[in-house]
């Protein structure tokens, strides 16, 4: 396999490969072993011309007239994007999105490990049906440090939002998924990326009324 040089990529870059990741995995499931970039493309919702120059942070490859190797290019995405083996995360506030999180069963089919789910009152959550046992948050350093976490997703109320941030950087985790409707303070070394389910449904309010 092409051996994947890791560039500094935008953001939005990286979000189409992982669109164009999920596109290839249906194609794979289907018995398609090559794709044009037209069709890859209209998969994703994406102009061919975007996704040619998406492709670009590999490098040149594929071949004129037939396209690309369905199987190479998901083994260098999920390769440039850190999926190729588990990655280790653990869901912090498991109130009822933490719950919804902690039953979704597709993580480890994307390349995710659900290693620990913590709450400051853990007791409530006891329960045969949760894959995972509720842990106190004083137990998050230890799993951390065990695991080497560097993932964490967020789901604690916006009031305690920022101190479990400053917690979970403290203890080695460099990447955030937030969902409490609120801006985190964090070290520029430190990627946030922040889920607004208000504000998604805003921005197709937009739309809706044009």
């Amino acid at each position: 396999m092409k051996k994947v040089v890791r560039t500094e990529i935008p953001r939005k870059a990286i979000y189409r490969l992982s669109v164009y990741s999920r596109c290839l995995h249906r194609l794979e499931n289907n018995g398609i072993h090559t794709v044009s970039s037209e069709v890859l493309a209209k998969a994703a919702g994406v102009k061919p011309t975007q996704l040619r120059k998406d492709l670009t942070y590999f490098g040149q490859f594929g071949t004129r007239g037939l396209g690309y190797e369905v199987k190479q290019l998901i083994e260098m995405i999920s390769e440039l994007l850190g999926t190729k083996s588990l990655q280790p995360v653990v869901i912090v506030g498991i109130g009822n999105l933490g719950r919804a999180l902690l039953s979704y069963r597709g993580f480890e089919r994307e390349g995710f490990e659900v290693v620990g789910a913590f709450d400051v009152n853990p007791s409530q959550y006891l329960s045969s049906d949760s894959p995972i046992d509720v842990k106190a948050m004083d137990v998050l350093p230890k799993v951390i440090g065990e695991h080497v976490i560097k993932m964490a997703v967020l789901c604690v109320p916006p009031a305690a939002a920022q101190e479990v941030a400053n917690q979970l950087i403290e203890y080695g985790v460099v990447a955030i998924l937030n969902f409490a409707p609120i801006v985190l303070s964090v070290p520029d070394e430190i990627t946030v990326n922040n889920v607004n389910l208000a504000m998604e449904l805003e921005n197709l309010s937009y739309f809706i009324n044009e």
